[in-house]
């Protein structure tokens, strides 16, 4: 079997890793001409650490972010909603990773070449459409190339050119009112020196955590800002490149200043910003159509709440690869994977659209907006605890159920 792969981003790379392993042939076509270490910082859940980990790659990732050890949610006045350990600290059997994103990007794409050779991974490779047969399926390109295999995944991203062949009337992304300013800066550490911590609300939230250890002592610290604007407002094409201005959101954040965290001082301290709307699209009726599926964002993207989004393209990737490897017909592998896959992430798409686990932020805001002296007078610890555990069961991270999952490595296919 040969399977092509349209997407060389984090979903992309982690399904030609797994089939590669599983001994089934994968090559990678990349629209970009050169692959680059861009966007900020991510998080990678204790379920997608899992797939790493079995694809041999734990200690370069956990070498190259920081080992999370704590979620903190907060109110716009500092004071502590609800915390939770995480990852080992929570009794996973692995750790959950703050890393930026190009970093975790280049790790793959090194990985990739080392596994498939670099012959396997082509660049500048842009998509315009496809045929299918009997036989397989042949992929075109811009510059009039073509690749033939027995698979086509598409993981070329929330603007897929597989998708808008496959539903050519959906439209643009769609956006609600949410836009985010990302950046990073290099600052003390704060609380436990490796907290995810979320304060304020659905209106007004402001995420921070370290991603990487400075040789000083302090980290290099990925922070998001978001800010709710009326949802009539024209807004230009997401973009994770696009500059950002500090004054446009600095004022809404200028009094966060925290025992344990002054926040203004953080944003001012930017090494760059980067602006965007957060954006997501309707669940689909079908991700595979034939010999051709969707795959991470192209399937499926999600607002950025629950530290998910890569998470679920490495989960999509590992569960494609294992359905390629131990069903023989192509095309029931396609639909078993997306059996599998499809009702999940359409879950934790409605989820995400309410706001997650950070439904404590908003909960303690409506009923205390003023502050509060006791936490557990405004949303007992019963009722924070069932809306993390919740949300973990939905995203398929509950840490017994977890540790105790069979594994996804495919069998590998002989030779």
């Amino acid at each position: 079997m040969r399977v092509i792969i349209a997407g060389g981003g984090i979903g992309g790379l982690t399904a030609a890793l797994s089939l590669h392993q599983a001994g089934i042939e994968v090559e990678v076509f990349e629209q970009s001409p050169e692959i680059k270490p861009l966007g900020v910082g991510i998080n990678v859940l204790p379920h997608a650490m899992r797939e790493l980990t079995e694809l041999g790659l734990q200690e370069r990732v956990v070498a190259a972010g920081i080992v999370t050890q704590e979620l903190a949610y907060a109110n716009r006045f500092g004071q502590m909603i609800w915390s939770e350990p995480r990852g080992l600290a929570a009794g996973y059997t692995w750790p959950q990773v703050s890393i930026h994103r190009g970093r975790l990007h280049m790790e793959l794409l090194a990985a990739a070449r080392e596994r498939l050779g670099d012959a396997r991974i082509t660049l500048g490779a842009r998509m315009t459409g496809f045929e299918q047969d009997d036989a397989g399926v042949t992929l075109r390109f811009e510059d009039g190339r073509r690749a033939r295999g027995d698979v086509l995944v598409a993981a070329d991203g929330i603007h897929s050119v597989a998708r808008g062949i496959f539903y050519p009337n959906e439209g643009p992304p769609i956006w609600n009112g949410p836009i985010l300013w990302r950046a990073t800066s290099i600052a003390a550490p704060f609380l436990t020196g490796a907290t995810m911590a979320i304060a304020g609300n659905r209106d007004v939230k402001f995420v921070v955590y370290p991603i990487a250890d400075e040789a000083d002592g302090r980290k290099l610290t990925n922070w998001i800002a978001e800010i709710r604007v009326p949802a009539d407002q024209q807004w230009k094409r997401e973009d994770w490149n696009r500059p950002g201005r500090i004054e446009d959101f600095l004022p809404a954040f200028e009094s966060w200043r925290f025992p344990w965290l002054d926040i203004p001082a953080l944003i001012r301290s930017a090494q760059s910003v980067y602006e965007f709307p957060m954006i997501d699209r309707d669940p689909l009726p079908r991700w595979t159509h034939g010999r051709v599926t969707l795959l991470g964002d192209a399937a499926h993207p999600l607002y950025p709440i629950g530290s998910n989004g890569a998470s679920q393209g490495i989960l999509d990737a590992r569960t494609l690869a294992l359905k390629l490897a131990t069903i023989d017909n192509p095309i029931a592998a396609l639909e078993a994977y997306e059996a599998i896959r499809r009702p999940a992430t359409a879950a934790l798409l409605h989820a995400t659209r309410g706001d997650g686990p950070d439904q404590v932020l908003d909960i303690a805001a409506e009923r205390a907006p003023q502050g509060f002296d006791d936490i557990e007078a405004v949303l007992p610890l019963a009722e924070r605890a069932e809306i993390a555990a919740h949300y973990k069961r939905l995203a398929g991270f509950e840490p017994a159920v977890l540790n105790a999952r069979p594994s996804l490595n495919p069998p590998r296919r002989a030779a």
